[in-house]
């Protein structure tokens, strides 16, 4: 098995090379290396709730949380001009503080850090104490409630650059929640390979060009080493 874990990741870090667009999707499976829970994996945040069970407690304060391997290496291929963008369900701010530009993100469900514009859709940093913004709309919390609707600056841009993707890369996410969902069928229409990193099922599945069901830090940092090589960069 890990004679084939090693030969899927290098397809990965060729496709990777190969790649002119690729487009990165993150749900709640990548910050779990991070403390945080998921969502629908065997302890997460829904499964527990549908056993009748609370939320498991977090061992740490949502801001303390740091980065971890996978969110490092999402940004190292940032730096190597090998994400075109990077689409997120996720609140926790770590793609921002592993280093990822904001122009090339699209947080679907906000972030608990920011605030945001309810006229021109700008967010700005909690820690300002601002209330209203520089055009004079109200700021308020920019995470994205059920029944919301999401960003429509955020929505946009993730469905423009799915749909532009030659490689759509799915990591952490059981891809159950629409729109949001929708994305990898839009970069299957205009004929991406699909990636899925998940440990647990997605619908997706049997549409997936490679499928890893092992722990992302055990797959996207070796899959970036190896494209650096392929790169002729080596550390």
């Amino acid at each position: 098995m890990k004679e084939d874990l090693g030969k899927r990741i290098q397809t990965l870090a060729e496709s990777l090379y190969e790649s002119r667009h690729p487009v990165v999707f993150t749900g709640a499976g990548i910050s779990t290396e991070s403390g945080l829970p998921d969502f629908r994996g065997p302890d997460g945040m829904w499964t527990r709730r549908d056993k009748g069970l609370p939320p498991r407690p977090m061992s740490r304060p949502w801001d303390s949380l740091e980065p971890n391997s996978g969110h490092t290496a999402i940004a190292d291929l940032q730096k190597l001009g090998k994400l075109a963008f990077l689409i997120s369900q996720n609140v926790d701010n770590l793609h921002l503080k592993s280093g990822i530009h904001p122009d090339s993100l699209a947080e679907l469900h906000g972030n608990i850090t920011k605030l945001r514009c309810t006229r021109c859709g700008k967010k700005v940093d909690k820690t300002t104490g601002m209330t209203l913004c520089q055009c004079g709309g109200n700021l308020v919390r920019s995470v994205v409630d059920f029944g919301e609707p999401l960003p429509e600056r955020d929505l946009v841009l993730s469905f423009e650059h799915s749909r532009k993707s030659d490689l759509f890369v799915v990591v952490g996410s059981s891809l159950a929640v629409t729109p949001a969902a929708d994305m990898p069928a839009e970069a299957l229409r205009s004929g991406a390979k699909l990636v899925i990193i998940n440990q647990g099922e997605t619908p997706f599945d049997r549409h997936a060009h490679l499928r890893f069901h092992e722990k992302i830090g055990d797959v996207l940092p070796s899959a970036v080493k190896r494209l650096k090589s392929l790169m002729g960069l080596f550390e």
